[in-house]
């Protein structure tokens, strides 16, 4: 990679391609065109006029003992907010801002505009001149560039790898930053480059960049910290000279004078301080706790108020994940048989009041599923000799988990589950399942808190039927997120949260280049040329019916290489809330969002 610095002059113009001179625009889609013009006022999921002020008290279960969230040592252990998709990028901010009533479109932020050609082999960032850190130094593309290269000397993925992608980095003019990409890009690209954060390169020292730190940073965002008690409470105070309080994407945002995240061992313990009032808004997970578990005084005398939100967005996946780096699990009809074992009508009657659906598509509930869709021609050329991979009923869209009498013993699916498992290698012996060598096949399924510890339970039910062994492992938040992240486990739950606009996230869980990534999402350790060749098929798609058959085969070969037990999606989001903490009435494409909503006590 070539870095230059230069003026952008009239000779640098003349020497550039025709394909290079690009207009500047307001913001970029990944496919099709923006929703909002260059004039927009704000996004439409916000109340334009609130009156900020006030606070608010978010909870978490778990620690921190960092305030860098940009290195591996602090991954899962970063105070939140600071860079959050859920709480607001608070103190760290991107180059661009995502829009969450798209599938994905970014507008401007700490880039005003951005310049890119139609094939996406550069994106230029024009800097808003009126961008500052919050000790009132402009923000420069010396800090852009300053920022790119940290992350790859002394960063985490997937921050660290974003420079593999660019040919040459350079400044343009006194505003711009461009990346110009080689080989290793897609379509992508430019927009993964848009989420990028930003940092103050006369502040930040690279020496150091690396280690864990509790000293307060500086960054473009609207708060700053102003009070931490490591693994207790982080405490944010507005910035009142935050420069892009009046930016179209930030109009409506960031509501409150003070935000703090109160750290809880366990669960149970945070729903306790929320009924209490000390913590502001709860999220739901469980429907029988929704049902039943919100008969105390404060919501009966209307102080706490219950919300339930439907997103427009496919349902993901969440399921036990087989860790295939161990060799038990590199036959996938051993995985295949484990996953009929898995009795969800029984879980869904007496665990959960039968609220859920059964998950059988990573993009279920959405035209990009390949659920009961027979793969079109297009699916087959995008997979090629991997279409042989594919099992036949997934290929023609008939397939279905089998549906139990919910006995828990249901004795066909039990025998399906059964030929399956035999098929690997495995035969019942004096009641237990073992191999050719007379090794017992067993297993432990890690668990992080008492609901996944349930669910662990009944699967291993179901499992000792079929003289399979499981262990259920309940470790704490830290222990948890230190073992997911060197992938010490055998089988974990995960959720694999989905979105209209699959990308670059489907390389960091499936791509083999990532199966042995400390710190990668690759949890199951797929490394399968047939998947790659679907995801680069997915990165590369130019139009939005290639796109949606690259998707779809890309479903069918994850749903094919059975690299985790589906579980279940319920198609809604809970959120239990202090009476005080008001919310715009209209909800986004991807669901509720907190940095939209307010103190009504500030009106």
């Amino acid at each position: 990679m070539r870095i230059v610095l230069s003026a952008f002059v009239a000779g640098l113009v003349a020497t550039l391609p025709f394909s290079a001179l690009a207009a500047p625009v307001h913001a970029i889609a990944m496919h099709g065109e923006p929703a909002l013009p260059a004039e927009f006022k704000h996004f439409p999921y916000v109340n334009p006029d609130v009156k900020k002020g006030g606070r608010i008290a978010y909870g978490v279960v778990g620690t921190f003992d960092s305030l860098n969230p940009f290195i591996l040592k602090s991954m899962r252990t970063t105070a939140r907010g600071m860079l959050d998709p859920e709480f607001g990028n608070l103190v760290y901010e991107s180059l661009m801002q995502r829009s969450r009533d798209e599938p994905f479109t970014m507008y401007g932020l700490l880039a005003e505009t951005v310049e890119w050609d139609e094939d996406r082999t550069f994106i230029q960032f024009n800097l808003n001149p009126k961008a500052r850190w919050a000790d009132g130094k402009p923000v420069t593309p010396e800090d852009v560039m300053f920022t790119f290269e940290l992350f790859r000397d002394k960063g985490r993925a997937p921050f660290s790898q974003r420079l593999s992608l660019v040919e040459t980095m350079e400044k343009v003019g006194e505003h711009g930053v461009r990346f110009t990409f080689n080989d290793k890009a897609d379509r992508e690209t430019p927009m993964i480059f848009a989420l990028s954060p930003v940092l103050p390169k006369h502040l930040v020292d690279p020496e150091t960049f690396d280690r864990t730190t509790l000293e307060f940073p500086v960054g473009s965002g609207p708060y700053t910290v102003k009070e931490v008690k490591p693994g207790e409470k982080i405490v944010y105070a507005r910035d009142p000279d935050y420069w892009g309080k009046d930016l179209p994407s930030k109009v409506g945002f960031d509501n409150y004078d003070e935000i703090s995240v109160e750290y809880f061992l366990q669960e149970s313990t945070l729903f306790e301080a929320f009924k209490k009032g000390v913590v502001d808004v709860y999220q739901e997970g469980s429907p029988t706790k929704w049902a039943r578990g919100y008969d105390f005084p404060a919501v009966a005398s209307g102080a706490v108020v219950k919300d339930t939100f439907t997103p427009k967005v496919p349902s993901g996946m969440l399921g036990f994940v087989f860790n295939t780096r161990r060799p038990m699990f590199a036959d996938q009809r051993l995985r295949k048989g484990l996953t009929l074992a898995f009795d969800f009508e029984w879980v869904n009657k007496n665990l959960f009041e039968g609220a859920y659906r059964r998950t059988e598509s990573y993009w279920q509930n959405s035209d990009l599923s390949a659920l009961g869709v027979p793969a079109s021609a297009a699916e087959k050329a995008l997979m090629g000799d991997g279409v042989k991979a594919v099992d036949p009923d997934i290929l023609d869209g008939s397939y279905r988990l089998p549906v139990t009498d919910a006995s828990g013993r249901d004795r066909k699916v039990l025998k399906q589950a059964l030929d399956l498992i035999r098929a690997a290698g495995y035969a019942i012996r004096d009641g237990r399942m073992v191999d050719a060598a007379g090794k017992p096949l067993a297993f432990d399924i890690m668990t992080q808190n008492a609901d996944q510890e349930k669910l662990a339970l009944a699967y291993q039910r179901f499992l000792a039927q079929l003289g399979i062994r499981v262990g259920v492992r309940t470790v704490d938040d830290s222990q948890y997120q230190s073992r997911s992240q060197t992938f010490d486990y055998d089988v974990i739950m995960k959720a694999f949260p989905s979105s209209l606009s699959p990308g670059i996230e489907q390389a960091l869980r499936w791509r083999s280049d990532t199966r042995d990534v400390e710190g990668s999402q690759n949890f199951a350790g797929v490394a399968d040329p047939n998947v790659d060749r679907m995801v680069d098929a997915v990165l590369s798609a130019r139009t939005a019916e290639g796109f949606q058959a690259a998707v779809r085969g890309h479903d069918r070969m994850l749903l094919s290489g059975y690299y985790l037990v589906p579980l279940y999606h319920l198609g809604e989001q809970w959120v239990a809330r202090q009476k005080h903490i008001g919310r715009p009435e209209e909800t986004p494409l991807y669901g509720y969002q907190f940095p939209v909503w307010w103190d009504e006590r500030a009106q």
